[in-house]
C-alpha cells in the first residue's frame, strides 16, 4: 500500500513539473533581435523640399497666365455683347452680332474647363512624381541604416473641417515614436538631389 502512495505520488510530482515546465515556456517572452524603426513625416519633407517649393512657384505663375489669358477672352465677349446692344433686334446684323457673342461666350467657358482640367492632371502627376521620389528615398535611407521598419508620422494639422475630421483621425497611426529614428531632413536631401524628379 505504502509502495503504491509513493508512486502515486511520485507520478504526481512528475506531471506537476510538466505542467509547471509548459507554464514558464509559454509565458516566456520570445527572444529575439529587436526591430529598428524609423519614422518620416512626409508633410514636412513637402513642405522643406526646394523641388515641390519649385513645383508650387510654377504652379501659381501658370494659373495667373491662365487668369489673365481667360480676362482677355472674357473682354472680348463682353465687347461683342456690347456692340450687340447697339444693333436692332432681328436685324442681318443683330444675327451675325449675336453668332459672335455666343462663340466668344462658348470659348470662354470651354478654355476655363480645359485649364482646369490640365491644372488638375499637371498637380496630379506632379504628387505621384514626388511621391515615388520620397517613397525611393525614405527606402534607401533605411536600407543604409539597416532599419526594418519605417512608418509615416504626420500629426493632424488643427482645425480639421467637421467632414473630414474622422477621416483625418481614423487614418493618423502614429501617436508617439520615442527612440524611433527621425529620417524626414535625410529624405529631403535626397529627394532634392533626385535627378529623375523635374517640376
Amino acid at each position: 500500500m505504502s509502495g503504491k502512495t509513493v508512486a502515486g505520488g511520485v507520478l504526481v510530482c512528475v506531471l506537476a513539473s510538466l505542467v509547471v515546465l509548459e507554464h514558464g515556456q509559454a509565458a516566456a517572452p520570445a527572444a529575439g533581435p529587436a526591430l529598428k524603426v524609423g519614422v518620416v513625416s512626409m508633410r514636412e519633407v513637402f513642405k522643406a523640399s526646394a523641388k515641390h517649393k519649385q513645383y508650387s512657384g510654377m504652379a501659381m505663375n501658370r494659373q495667373m497666365q491662365s487668369r489673365a489669358q481667360l480676362d482677355d477672352l472674357r473682354k472680348e465677349a463682353d465687347g461683342a455683347e456690347a456692340e450687340l446692344k447697339t444693333l436692332k433686334a432681328g436685324t442681318p446684323d443683330y444675327k451675325q452680332q449675336l453668332q459672335v457673342v455666343l462663340e466668344k461666350r462658348a470659348k470662354v467657358q470651354s478654355q476655363q474647363e480645359f485649364l482646369k482640367q490640365q491644372s488638375v492632371l499637371d498637380d496630379k502627376k506632379w504628387l505621384e512624381d514626388l511621391y515615388q521620389a520620397f517613397a525611393r528615398a525614405t527606402q534607401a535611407i533605411a536600407k543604409e541604416k539597416g532599419l526594418d521598419l519605417v512608418l509615416e508620422r504626420s500629426e493632424p494639422e488643427f482645425p480639421v473641417p467637421s467632414d473630414e475630421l474622422m477621416t483625418t483621425l481614423y487614418t493618423h497611426k502614429v501617436l508617439y515614436s520615442g527612440g524611433c529614428v527621425d529620417l524626414s531632413s535625410e529624405v529631403t536631401t535626397r529627394l532634392d538631389a533626385d535627378e529623375t524628379l523635374k517640376p
